[in-house]
């Protein structure tokens, strides 16, 4: 979820040099983010305090540099902010598992999508920053449905409730997809067909063996996002 909205809008647009310093820059500002939901869920311990620094110093270095080769992303500043603040709240009040703080997680990583857009090579035509845009909204819907399906597979293993919504979402965008494209469509098919069938039959399945099924699907739904749009 990291990696492929960047990616995708790199590719998207026409990658450039600058998209390597964004891409940095936004895995070390994940891990200065995370490092800060810890140090704030711990109740603010000392021993938690290290990581924060060490990541954040990084953090303000890398994203300093991406700033001065390209102040136009300071027009995202206030979307993220806000996106951050409510994510570190959540961390406050040990919610950070919680419905509403998966979906701002996810929000903020599928606009990279926009923002590595906007620094490609190549001047976007309207009907480019529309496929751009459709694209960030594939992945949003995309990655919102591994929310429910790992729910599915772990923190909410056995609720009925949680896997019927799953499998009914994920059959709802399968049919969205099929709007879009048919390649889309039948990649929705497969995982509305994983949504209903893994949990049922293999609800034991290690949280290893969930990562490397949702490598495999995150790759196969970048891989048609680009072919098709």
């Amino acid at each position: 979820m990291l990696v492929v909205p960047p990616v995708v809008g790199a590719v998207m647009s026409g990658v450039t040099w600058r998209h390597a310093l964004l891409l940095v820059a936004w895995l070390v500002a994940y891990l200065a983010y995370n490092a800060v939901g810890l140090w704030l869920r711990s109740g603010r311990k000392a021993r938690y305090l290290p990581p924060v620094r060490a990541y954040g110093i990084a953090a303000v270095l890398v994203g300093g540099a991406l700033l001065v080769v390209t102040p136009g992303l300071l027009v995202w500043a206030p979307v993220y902010a806000v996106l951050l603040g409510v994510s570190l709240t959540a961390s406050v009040r040990r919610a950070d598992r919680s419905w509403s703080n998966d979906a701002v997680t996810v929000v903020a990583a599928c606009l990279m999508t926009l923002v590595a857009a906007g620094l490609g090579s190549r001047a976007p035509a309207q009907a480019a920053r529309s496929a751009v845009v459709l694209a960030a909204v594939v992945l949003l819907a995309y990655f919102w449905g591994t929310v429910l399906y790992v729910k599915t597979m772990i923190r909410e293993r056995g609720r009925r409730d949680v896997l019927a919504w799953s499998i009914g979402y994920h059959v709802a965008i399968a049919a969205a997809g099929f709007v879009v494209h048919p390649l889309l469509g039948g990649v929705g098919v497969l995982l509305a067909a994983r949504a209903a069938v893994v949990p049922r039959r293999w609800p034991r399945a290690t949280p290893k063996a969930i990562g490397i099924g949702e490598i495999v699907a995150t790759t196969a739904v970048a891989v048609v996002t680009l072919a098709v749009l």
